[in-house]
């Protein structure tokens, strides 16, 4: 089962260190992400965190929260190469989607993908996010109603 962990220093390497799949784009590197965490941290809206199947690290994600508009934002997530395929993305984002769901705090949640990042984009859809038709910074905006 998935678990969402703090990053520490026990997993700080590890997560600076993931890589993509060879050939797949991944929009900003683990240590920028890491470096906008600790820049937006002030505000409080940013949530950088580990993903975990059980004692292993197979990933990691950043959220970013808008409460006046009620809307919870995907900013990263990262799934590392040897990861790929198992399904370790899906039950994160699923997993999010509930806690989103329970917390009442949010009407939609939001990502930005590359329609050249297929695998991505099947994961997304599969859970629930479509496409908005809009554009930012060459990628495609998805949006789920919660």
């Amino acid at each position: 089962m998935i678990q969402f962990r703090a990053i520490t220093e026990d997993n700080f390497d590890q997560i600076v260190q993931m890589k993509r799949p060879e050939g797949e784009t991944f929009v900003a590197a683990n240590v920028y992400s890491l470096a906008q965490a600790w820049l937006f941290r002030q505000a409080g809206d940013v949530y950088p965190f580990a993903i975990y199947e059980e004692d292993k690290l197979v990933g990691f994600m950043m959220l970013d929260e808008d409460l006046e508009e009620r809307c919870l934002v995907i900013w990263r997530i990262l799934v590392a190469e040897e990861n790929i395929g198992k399904g370790y993305g899906t039950e994160a984002l699923r997993q999010i989607i509930h806690l989103a769901r329970e917390s009442g705090k949010y009407d939609f949640m939001i990502l930005d993908c590359s329609r050249e990042n297929g695998r991505a984009w099947h994961v997304y859809e599969k859970v629930g996010f479509y496409d908005t038709g809009e554009v930012e910074n060459e990628e495609c905006i998805m949006r789920l109603d919660l």
